[in-house]
């Protein structure tokens, strides 16, 4: 019988903590790749025609006419799309090099993208949300109206998307977090 210690653990087998930081970093990337993904694919797809009916005039009878909702019209849902799909890429290209386990010149450059990627998706988010939340409750002081009350779909599509993404930039901070972390113990 193999010597085990008092944990269970064979003694010939090494567990490398540097092994498990880097497969918690890879599994992180990936998850951070799926959420941006979809997120991006979400809001990407996203589109809604409705029958609303318009009145130009009191005197006039009211006219049924197709609106069409699609994310492009709006510049910051454009933001979230692409700024989902950049963080999505640069996850899937970072997965890659953190795959290569070898130490290098990439870490800290790896780091200052992975910032990077995690103010771009913040700001993204705050952006889509803003606007909305202007298509859910409208603004009476510039006389915008209420849109998800039409739009249901459309809006929750893009509540989807934004949720998505938001997870996707905290798990980016989880893995600035990760690296720093590394970085400092390297460092010692």
């Amino acid at each position: 019988m193999e010597n085990q210690n008092k944990d269970g653990v064979e003694s010939g087998a090494v567990v490398r903590r540097g092994d498990h930081r880097s497969t918690v970093d890879v599994l992180l990337r990936v998850l951070a790749f799926a959420l941006t993904l979809t997120a991006a694919i979400v809001l990407g797809v996203n589109k809604q025609t409705k029958v609303v009916s318009v009145k130009l005039a009191d005197t006039l009878p009211a006219m049924n006419v197709p609106v069409v909702a699609k994310w492009h019209y709006l510049s910051a849902f454009v933001y979230l799309v692409v700024a989902n799909a950049v963080a999505c890429s640069y996850a899937a290209l970072s997965t890659i090099i953190s795959l290569n386990r070898k130490k290098g010149w990439w870490v800290p450059f790896i780091a200052i993208l992975d910032l990077l990627m995690v103010a771009m998706l913040f700001s993204a988010d705050g952006a889509a949300v803003a606007i909305g939340i202007m298509g859910y409750k409208g603004n009476s002081h510039v006389r915008w109206n209420k849109v998800c009350n039409t739009f249901g779909r459309f809006c929750g599509q893009v509540a989807a998307a934004g949720a998505l993404s938001l997870l996707g930039s905290i798990v980016f901070v989880l893995i600035v977090a990760l690296t720093t972390l590394r970085l400092h113990r390297r460092s010692k």
